[in-house]
């Protein structure tokens, strides 16, 4: 089966996409009859040179996103992953001659279809009288021998647009600009990766992996990479990656080595997401800077795609001063980015968080007494926690549908029980003594929750404890918790926006609260009390399974998919029963 692809026709997709370009952005100007794209102010480049680039569509931004002052001059763009034709070629060459240019480059990726269809177009110019010259960037690291085909153009090929760009926009010759980018491309290299192919629209998928596996080396194309190898960690696949790149016994290497220079350009070749692209930066940040070598700038984006192909290509350009004063010379086009012109290596990355405030010393009233609970904390929140854990396991074990709507009980439970959290519990807990009184207890867990356990159960528990420390710093007698029960649950509802009824945690803990009402009379008995307490809030918490859900992210979700309690209502209502059972043993 053919995928699924946004767009009105095959035929005509790579017009389309071109004509949006163009609508879009007022510096750019389609050349009528031809898939080709120019400069809106072309008329001003006389006197300089002009630079033509393009190649087969499907490559987005390139090479259309990097037309503007600084950059390229114009672009002709094939069918997806097609050449040009000759005569769009000729005819760009011709209208940026007619302009008032002194000359033009031709920029090309080393393809074949590439290399005959712009050197014809040239060679028909040069006929003509028009002074054109044609350089071809293969910067592919990924064959360790080359055959007459050479070295495949890849994503480094953005960064000759640049340099050949600001060479133009400073008034360099033709001859000049030729030499010096020649030279350029010989200190750059490129290897790329991919999780599965991508598939040109009306076609199949250009190859298939097994769930598995990566392909390592491939083209821009989806052609075949050098290895076929095991997926593996962020950090694994990357070492691999500029181990195979900077192999001083692969051909196509790139000499990078200790104390070099470069400019790293990490590349989404169409369907990675963020995350990933930012996880694949940082490992190569780490990487080059174990091995010594200074990352000048640092360009992470979608440069050169492959369609919608979820992988990524690393682009490492060795770089001197005078270079790098190119790299960051000014430029108009869109899909350039307005990166910092500073090195990453060297620069601080992080700061001192700022410490924490020293809490005011809480006093305890005449007269109060601590609960009992309160000279078992230690117990209590481990039994809580193991409370939680079989909560959560229950959970899983009812399956999907049960905690469907709350993230596969990453909403919930699974959330107080990340691993992070935990270790900052189980290290707090074996750092000395105890604090001095319930409310820095109280406090000291908000924030432990609001650091390590994330998304909005971290924030609701947060939330409670921070708001049912507050009654707690004045007295610490039965009336006292009571006061804080109703803080906490007050806090919930303000900012979480849920009441009772709504299906959520709140429901077993507003069940538990209402009977800890009765820790306000002179006569209260703590245990009594509080085992109705825990009693209300599992049946509260059964209740919610033929609740419609009236608040988070439960509500979303069709009632008739919701059969079973909510989540975190039971996770309220087990850490109850757990403090109760630490009580009565």
């Amino acid at each position: 089966m053919t995928s699924k692809k946004l767009i009105n026709s095959v035929a005509g997709c790579a017009d389309d996409a071109l004509a949006g370009l163009v609508a879009c952005n007022p510096n750019l100007q389609l050349l009528q009859g031809h898939r080709v794209a120019l400069r809106s102010d072309l008329d001003s480049l006389k006197g300089r040179v002009a630079l033509l680039s393009g190649g087969g569509s499907g490559h987005e931004p390139a090479h259309a996103g990097f037309i503007g002052k600084g950059m390229l001059t114009g672009v002709i763009a094939g069918a997806v992953f097609t050449s040009p034709a000759v005569g769009s070629i000729l005819a760009a060459i011709r209208a940026v001659a007619q302009a008032g240019t002194v000359g033009t480059l031709l920029i090309v990726k080393n393809y074949t279809g590439d290399r005959l269809n712009f050197g014809l177009a040239r060679e028909q110019a040069r006929a003509a009288g028009i002074p054109v010259e044609m350089v071809v960037i293969g910067d592919d690291s990924a064959f360790t021998v080359l055959k007459k085909a050479g070295r495949r153009g890849l994503c480094g090929t953005v960064l000759i647009h640049k340099v050949a760009g600001a060479l133009a926009e400073a008034g360099v010759g033709l001859e000049e600009i030729t030499e010096r980018v020649n030279m350029v491309a010989k200190a750059m290299g490129t290897l790329g990766v991919s999780l599965s192919s991508c598939s040109v629209p009306g076609s199949r998928p250009t190859f298939e992996l097994a769930a598995d596996e990566v392909e390592l080396g491939l083209g821009i194309h989806g052609e075949a990479g050098v290895h076929r190898i095991k997926i593996a960690t962020a950090d694994k696949i990357v070492t691999l990656m500029l181990d195979h790149m900077t192999n001083s016994s692969n051909v196509s290497h790139v000499p990078v080595k200790a104390g070099s220079s470069v400019v790293l350009m990490v590349n989404n070749l169409g369907g990675l997401s963020f995350l990933e692209l930012g996880i694949i930066a940082d490992a190569a940040v780490r990487s080059l800077e174990g091995r010594g070598v200074k990352i000048a700038r640092s360009l992470v984006g979608t440069f050169m795609s492959a369609l919608e192909m979820p992988g990524l290509s690393l682009t490492l350009l060795l770089v001197d001063e005078p270079l790098l004063k190119l790299i960051d010379a000014e430029t108009t086009a869109s899909a350039w980015p307005n990166t910092p012109k500073v090195s990453v290596t060297g620069r601080k990355r992080s700061r001192a968080a700022p410490t924490e405030p020293l809490e005011a010393r809480d006093s305890t009233a005449a007269g109060g007494t601590k609960p009992h609970c309160w000279r078992r904390w230690p117990r209590v929140l481990a039994r809580a926690l193991e409370a939680s854990s079989r909560a959560h396991s229950c959970c899983l074990a009812v399956g999907p549908g049960y905690v469907l709507g709350s993230r596969q009980m990453g909403g919930r439970v699974s959330e107080f029980l990340t691993t992070p959290l935990l270790a900052a519990i189980q290290g707090w807990l074996k750092e000395g003594p105890p604090p001095a009184s319930p409310a820095q207890l109280l406090s000291k867990l908000s924030l432990l929750l609001l650091e390590k356990m994330g998304g909005s159960s971290g924030a609701l528990y947060g939330l409670f404890l921070t708001a049912a420390a507050q009654p707690l710093k004045a007295k610490t007698d039965l009336p006292a918790w009571s006061a804080a029960m109703d803080a906490g649950l007050e806090a919930m509802q303000k900012y979480g926006k849920a009441a009772p009824g709504d299906r959520t945690m709140l429901d077993s803990l507003w069940a538990a609260g209402q009977e800890l009402q009765a820790w306000k009379s002179p006569k209260a008995d703590l245990l009594q009390i509080l085992t109705k307490a825990v009693k209300s809030a599992e049946a509260a918490a059964q209740a919610t399974k033929n609740m419609e859900a009236g608040a988070g992210r439960a509500s979303y979700i069709s009632s008739a998919r919701l059969d079973q309690p909510d989540p975190g209502a039971v996770a309220a209502a087990a850490i109850l029963r757990a403090i109760l059972e630490v009580l009565q043993s």
